[in-house]
């Protein structure tokens, strides 16, 4: 063999050897899922446990994946505004985000089940929807939307005060009210009240300015957006609630598909064992919120099983029935949720 072609020969194989290297490094190349919501941050074991959660994901699929993947949590809408995330997980532009299902309403009709008044009245209740059939078309539609459920959380609602107290229906009568979703926005309209419309974040400061008197959010909203400081008056869901909020860890249906199976695994099976510390915290955060509003000079009320079911038939009287009327998708969800009760 002549030295030229030695030489040829010895250039074809180093450059397949990079090659060969640069595949290995590329494939070794750890993935990053972004990971948004609106809550304030914290760590892994202090703040709002939706923050937690997130962050408990990520240091869980990193430590299964063998530094593979990991995931990186933006808290406060840090990374895009809240009301943007699940467009954009839709179109793979982010990754993953915790956000109420229902804030996509406008965008999916369908995910206003997620905080439909009346229709959800026990965490007993709420956990058999994973796999019960409203579970599984939910995610169904989800998925042809191009979102996937990770983590089901859910959680109870309350209201939150600055003047009386909202407890029965016609205490709603004549106050500026954040409903958080169109059907519990009717269900409002029905007893009475006016409904501003705006995200979580943004409550503190309606209700400092008095563009609100009264907002209705989960437990752990009311506790980590500080509303104890300029409400003074709050209706727990500690005992009984009427409506019960679904917001779920979500994942771009296109972003998890490009992953390799292994991985895909990780995420769904952390997802799934973080929904028992979901459960647990959103029922202390039940009893604590009542002790911050004490504690603070505010009143804390709870409501009976027959107030419940007030409120329950006017649900059943608007937004189920405006629900239904939608779309046969809508129509058919309501009827599997149905079943649950």
């Amino acid at each position: 063999m002549n030295i030229a072609r030695r030489r040829i020969l010895q250039s074809l194989v180093a450059a397949s050897m990079l090659l060969l290297v640069g595949g290995v490094a590329c494939a070794a190349e750890a993935v990053t899922l972004k990971i948004s919501h609106q809550f304030p941050g914290g760590t892994l074991t202090q703040g709002d446990f939706r923050d937690r959660l997130t962050r408990r994901f990520a240091a869980e699929i990193e430590k299964r994946s063998g530094g593979a993947l990991k995931g990186s949590v933006y808290a406060g809408s840090s990374l895009m505004k809240t009301n943007a995330q699940f467009s954009a997980m839709r179109k793979g532009a982010l990754d993953m985000s915790l956000v109420p299902l229902s804030y996509a309403g406008g965008e999916v009709p369908e995910t206003n089940i997620g905080l439909m008044p009346g229709l959800v009245t026990s965490y007993e209740q709420a956990a058999t929807w994973k796999n019960a059939e409203v579970g599984k078309a939910l995610s169904a539609v989800l998925a042809e939307k191009g979102v996937m459920i990770v983590s089901w959380i859910w959680q109870a609602g309350g209201v939150a005060s600055r003047g009386k107290p909202v407890i029965e229906p016609e205490d709603a009568k004549g106050m500026k009210v954040r409903g958080g979703s169109r059907e519990v926005d009717m269900v409002l309209k029905a007893a009475g009240a006016a409904v501003l419309t705006l995200p979580s974040n943004e409550i503190y400061a309606a209700m400092q300015t008095g563009a609100l008197d009264a907002a209705m959010t989960s437990s752990t909203s009311l506790i980590s957006f500080r509303l104890e400081e300029v409400a003074k008056q709050l209706t727990t869901g500690r005992a009984n609630a009427y409506w019960f909020m679904l917001e779920p860890l979500m994942i771009s249906k296109s972003v998890f598909e490009q992953l390799p199976k292994a991985q895909q695994e990780i995420i769904m099976s952390v997802g799934a064992e973080l929904e028992k510390f979901a459960y647990e915290q959103a029922k202390l955060d039940d009893q604590a919120v009542a002790a911050v509003y004490e504690k603070a000079g505010g009143h804390a009320h709870d409501l009976s099983a027959a107030t419940v079911k007030k409120w329950q038939a006017i649900a059943r009287d608007t937004a189920w029935k405006d629900f239904a009327a939608k779309n046969e998708s809508c129509a058919h969800l309501l009827k599997l949720a149905e079943k649950t009760l």
